[in-house]
């Protein structure tokens, strides 16, 4: 546990000195409050230590509140709720005539974001958490310099401290990103007008996601991708299922491709590809990489590394190189979900509190992708399973054959679970069309059970409501248990 001044012979007899000399001291520092920073300090707050959070920005939140997974995700869900009006029988001519522009649509993440950052204000307040305005640099292990936004300095001092500053898009240095027309993830939402044409380099989760985002807008998409395939961590059939739609819904993708140049003038965008093309454009949005929030932290300084990227690197404790120091969420890299981060918060408080962390509870984690239609995955992918020579069956439920899904007029797309021949445990889930990232769950918290409770049986004989589309967990495994009963006709006939 952390005691007095000391951390125990388990985290290396680091000692700290005499923590006087300062503003204040605290038994642990937060730097950040996105997910991973506000999971790390709740907990600590619970586990009666003192902690304060550091805050650059004007309120809490962090990236994924203000920049990231908030406005895109609410913006996405306005561009679908359009799109979906404009397809439907009954709306399509009242709102054929509907000019609604990308600020429009944007300004309705606005409410969303003042209400999450009311909502998180009032954790830090109700468990009496300092949040300290500024930027945050070591100038000793167990020291920092909070700089405010006037130019004000006050040092604070702890015993521990959690880096959870997030990440930025990766800008590299020939790019000019003050050109009005040259965007990244961050500077997109701040556009005047719908482009009628967008180069996108970058063809990982951010740029298929504006890619789908803007096509259904009107605006002509070019996504080129540096890789030979779309998202290759994705199981196959899913990416050959995303790849379909975007480029049925007018999306020019071009693969293994490499950026040469970029030239950008007050009409337009070039992109000069390695292969000889060029892409013009009315705008070019970057959308291939990130790095750390960790420039300027004085972190090499103290001893803590750090990779090209500015990534933190940290043990599987999510310890950086100094044993009191931890960093989690985005701005250690992998896996780069808010899901993630907040839960990568909590087990890196437990480990500074009482030397033990539960990082084994993150090991089915979700991948939630807002395309259009969306995707969600946990577990295996059929390639991981062929490669360890696992013994597996697919079972499928077609989302054309759902009611649910013919009433919302939504039927692209599946679930697939993947499971084992011989025991039919769940082995992986992966869904791509309406309500993706909402219906993967259910098979997460069955692939997350040990035992007998982890079975395709669960699927088969659980009631499920309908017209719903969690319905296609039973398709799928029915379809898949059949499928299997041909390979094992002793097992059916008793089963039976």
């Amino acid at each position: 546990m952390l005691t007095p001044w000391k951390y125990s012979s388990s985290r290396d007899d680091f000692m700290n000195e005499s923590l006087t000399s300062c503003t204040k001291s605290y038994d642990a520092i937060v730097i950040g409050s996105g997910p991973g920073g506000e999971g790390a300090a709740m907990k600590l707050a619970k586990e009666a230590k003192s902690v304060a959070v550091i805050e650059r920005y004007r309120d809490v939140g962090g990236g994924c509140t203000h920049w990231a997974t908030i406005p895109s995700k609410a913006l996405r869900q306005s561009i679908q709720m359009l799109n979906d009006f404009r397809g439907h029988p009954l709306f399509k001519k009242a709102v054929s005539s509907l000019d609604v522009t990308f600020p429009q649509l944007l300004k309705s993440a606005e409410s969303v974001i003042a209400k999450q950052v009311q909502l998180r204000q009032t954790f830090y307040e109700r468990n009496q958490i300092p949040v300290l305005a500024g930027s945050a640099a070591f100038v000793g292990p167990n020291e920092v310099e909070v700089t405010d936004a006037r130019g004000g300095r006050r040092r604070h001092r702890a015993r521990a401290f959690v880096i959870a500053a997030g990440s930025r898009p990766y800008r590299p240095a020939q790019v000019d990103f003050s050109h009005p027309r040259i965007l990244d993830s961050d500077k997109v939402l701040g556009l005047k007008e719908t482009p009628r044409s967008l180069t996108i380099y970058g063809a990982g989760i951010v740029g298929c996601e504006y890619a789908a985002m803007f096509r259904n807008l009107d605006t002509k998409i070019n996504l080129v991708n540096t890789r030979a395939k779309l998202l290759d961590f994705l199981d196959d059939e899913i990416i050959d299922a995303l790849s379909y739609q975007l480029r049925d819904q007018g999306v020019l993708i071009r693969h293994n491709e490499e950026f040469l140049k970029v030239e950008a003038d007050p009409s337009g965008v070039v992109l000069h590809l390695r292969s000889g093309k060029q892409l013009r454009s009315d705008y070019f949005l970057w959308a291939n990489g990130r790095t750390g929030n960790t420039a300027g932290m004085g972190l090499e300084e103290i001893g803590v590394k750090v990779d090209g990227r500015g990534y933190a690197l940290v043990n599987e404790n999510y310890q950086a190189s100094l044993p009191h120091i931890y960093a989690v969420g985005d701005v250690v890299g992998f896996p780069s979900l808010a899901s993630a981060a907040y839960d990568q918060g909590r087990f890196a408080a437990t480990h500074l509190v009482d030397g033990t962390c539960e990082y084994k509870l993150v090991q089915h984690i979700p991948t939630g992708i807002y395309t259009s239609p969306e995707i969600s995955s946990v577990g295996f992918t059929e390639r991981e399973l062929t490669e360890k020579c696992v013994p597996y069956e697919v079972g499928h439920a077609m989302f054309r054959h759902l009611a649910r899904a013919q009433m919302v007029g939504c039927t692209a797309g599946m679930l697939k679970i993947l499971f084992h021949r011989e025991t039919l445990a769940v082995l992986g889930i992966h869904c791509f069309g309406y309500q993706a990232a909402e219906i993967v769950h259910i098979g997460q918290a069955i692939l997350s059970q040990q035992g007998e409770a982890n079975s395709l049986h669960y699927f088969i004989n659980t009631t499920f409501n309908y017209p719903t589309m969690a319905e296609a967990y039973r398709v799928a495994a029915l379809n898949g248990y059949n499928r299997s009963m041909g390979i094992y006709p002793a097992r059916a006939a008793v089963e039976s």
